[in-house]
């Protein structure tokens, strides 16, 4: 079931989109978008994730500069405006912005009180900052760029975490990779996975080097880890 919601900030409300699975209680991931805002596959990942047993909560992160963004991955000019909200995008700001909603998921009803946070490309980075800087009960990024601009930031991490690194990532060197994971390395109930021949994006559904086994992996991944880290309980 998919619905929306509004989150409070000092600054104004903001929206998320919500998809609930069939049984409850049952515990939250908040899903950070890519430059795209929380298009079509956003949706489709919180759909996967609700359909999973989790309540999936995708807020949307670029609504101080513009709300409602919902762009596709194929045209070029909707990747330059994306790019052009990334650039813009102030990600201090940004980390309270996803604090504000584990708040609000925290409350939700029909939720356990148990949160990850979950992102991709932006997301992914976003929710290194978030579990750097924050309390988060489990952590999952899928090719964050930039995070290597932060690995001192990473031994204040806590919470469980994985990471998916798309080998041939063209926006994220070998070398960054090799930084990020040395950095993680280091850091209890952290784990990254890589991903040989894939490149940015490969889990992404409409994506140009979408990787349905490579995706499919990764999920499957992904969904041991926060059924476990979450504690969550399936209910018949």
């Amino acid at each position: 079931m998919d619905e929306a919601i509004s989150i409070s900030t000092e600054g104004g409300d903001f929206s998320a989109f919500v998809a609930r699975p069939a049984h409850g209680p049952a515990p939250v991931v908040v899903v950070l978008h890519e430059v795209f805002g929380v298009n079509e596959d956003i949706r489709q990942t919180c759909r996967e994730l609700a359909a999973a047993g989790f309540i999936a909560v995708a807020p949307d992160l670029f609504w101080r500069q513009e709300p409602g963004v919902d762009l596709n991955s194929w045209s070029e000019e909707e990747w330059k405006k994306g790019l052009a909200l990334y650039t813009a995008y102030d990600r201090d700001v940004g980390v309270r912005d996803i604090v504000a909603t584990i708040a609000a998921a925290r409350r939700l009803d029909g939720a356990t009180g148990k949160v990850a946070v979950m992102g991709f490309c932006l997301g992914g980075l976003m929710t290194f900052l978030t579990a750097a800087r924050h309390t988060v009960d489990a952590a999952v990024a899928y090719h964050g760029g930039d995070t290597e601009r932060y690995l001192d930031e990473a031994g204040a991490i806590t919470a469980p975490m994985i990471m998916h690194l798309a080998e041939e990532d063209e926006f994220i060197s070998k070398e960054a990779q090799a930084s990020i994971k040395n950095a993680l390395e280091r850091i209890p109930n952290a784990t990254v996975y890589s991903y040989p021949r894939q490149n940015h994006a490969f889990a992404r559904h409409t994506g140009l080097h979408y990787d349905a086994a490579a995706a499919a992996l990764s999920f499957e991944r992904t969904v041991k880890f926060l059924t476990n880290a979450l504690d969550l309980r399936r209910m018949s």
